[in-house]
């Protein structure tokens, strides 16, 4: 994880986001982390970014979570196992 200034960042963009498709490149505003710089490597990868952001699907994630610790569903290994993936 690299740490950089808000102005570093905004100067060197293109120098950030080349790192930021290997790590985290966290934005600081005087010295205090303000955000995270996130680079893609394949522009598919956005709509995952912009799914794991999305509120409804952080919900319906957290249902399937606790329906498995009841008990109820199938795990991914159960599914794996029972499809030969």
């Amino acid at each position: 994880m690299k740490q950089v200034s808000i102005e570093e960042a905004a100067e060197n963009l293109s120098r950030y986001l080349e790192i930021a498709e290997k790590e985290y490149v966290v934005i600081t505003r005087n010295g205090i982390p303000a955000g995270i710089l996130i680079g893609l490597a394949d522009a598919e990868d956005w709509w995952e970014e912009l799914l794991l952001r999305e509120p409804r699907f952080q919900e319906r994630v957290a249902r399937s979570r606790q329906s498995l610790r009841e008990g109820k569903g199938i795990s991914i290994e159960k599914l794996r196992e029972k499809y030969g993936i």
